[in-house]
């Protein structure tokens, strides 16, 4: 299991290697600087560290509170981003957009969004996401979605 960004892109396929280091890129320079990066769970994670929201994830409260995450998976590169998943509004202006920078249909599950083809992954749409929410807004959200 890698430790480290650099082991992680190094265990992946050469087709794989820039893309996942250029959405990494997109995410750090666009992703509010509140939310911290780590490695695990086959990719890397952008979570609300324990500092800021000490509750940490309900499913487990060791591990912090996660919010996007990114990895290579056998057949596409996946990008999870749980405020897609948990906003409609969000979710809305990420479908309209996408066409706007893809010419390929929109390939997601709830909160999985999937690139089969790296050279079509919409970097800057990515980047554009990531600045939609902050972390007082995922909160707010996550704590609303609980107590459901």
């Amino acid at each position: 299991m890698a430790i480290t960004f650099q082991e992680y892109v190094n265990m992946l396929p050469d087709d794989r290697k820039t893309a996942i280091s250029k959405l990494r890129q997109t995410i750090l320079d666009n992703l509010p600087q509140e939310f911290s990066e780590s490695i695990g769970a086959g990719g890397i994670s952008y979570s609300v560290p324990h500092s800021l929201y000490p509750a940490g994830y309900h499913c487990d409260p060791k591990q912090p509170l996660p919010f996007i995450s990114i990895a290579s998976q056998k057949n596409f590169v996946a990008v999870y981003h749980f405020g897609i998943y948990s906003n409609p509004e969000l979710l809305e202006w990420f479908t309209k957009e996408y066409p706007k920078h893809s010419k390929l249909k929109l390939d997601m599950g709830k909160s999985c969004i999937r690139f089969k083809k790296m050279e079509h992954i919409p970097y800057n749409l990515i980047g554009e996401l990531c600045k939609k929410v902050t972390v007082t807004e995922w909160i707010n959200t996550y704590e609303k979605a609980l107590n459901r």
